[in-house]
């Protein structure tokens, strides 16, 4: 039985690829391949899913859009017989700037419509987040645009470099040692 579930939120469909809403999808692919670790379609789970450590890990890319990933996670939540406490999502952030990444517990929505969905599906908000920052757009008329968009090159450039720092505090989530690694990735 799995003992942690890393969930990567995304819209499905080439045409979102590279869109700063689908960094947290794009980012737990990247890291599996990493690692060698293929994802197999479950359409009861509306997700790609795939394990690793021994069956320790469970790898989640929801193939729902992102409004609606609550659903999928629901669907994990009862498969895998995790509690809300074992899973880590990652997701785009528009309060931290391109380049920010930081690791939180709890908390609210922030207006994040995927997180937003998640908590009415699941009840709790006390999962573990992946914040990766994608900046503002500076007017909240243009905030589904933005999320829709692609990064610029001068953002590609400083999300690469956060995924850099993140890969090397990666293994302590792994191993649940979330204090580690959040002092780690936010002390400068």
């Amino acid at each position: 039985m799995s003992k942690l579930c890393l969930i990567g939120i995304g819209n499905p469909g080439a045409k979102y690829d590279g869109t700063r809403h689908n960094i947290g999808k794009e980012w737990l692919l990247k890291l599996a391949a990493s690692k060698n670790i293929q994802f197999s379609l479950k359409d009861k789970l509306e997700a790609a899913i795939a394990s690793s450590d021994e069956d320790n890990i469970l790898w989640v890319i929801p193939n729902n859009f992102v409004n609606n990933t609550g659903s999928s996670i629901q669907k994990i939540i009862r498969y895998s017989n995790l509690n809300n406490e074992d899973l880590i999502i990652f997701h785009d952030d528009l309060d931290l700037n391109p380049g920010e990444i930081k690791i939180k517990s709890g908390g609210g929505h922030g207006g994040h419509n995927g997180l937003n969905d998640i908590f009415k599906k699941i009840g709790t908000k006390d999962f573990f987040r992946v914040r990766i920052g994608i900046g503002h757009p500076g007017k909240e008329n243009d905030v589904t645009g933005w999320v829709l968009g692609k990064h610029s090159q001068e953002d590609k450039n400083l999300i690469e470099k956060s995924y850099e720092r993140f890969e090397s505090v990666f293994e302590l989530l792994c191993n649940k040692e979330f204090s580690e690694a959040q002092l780690k990735l936010h002390t400068k």
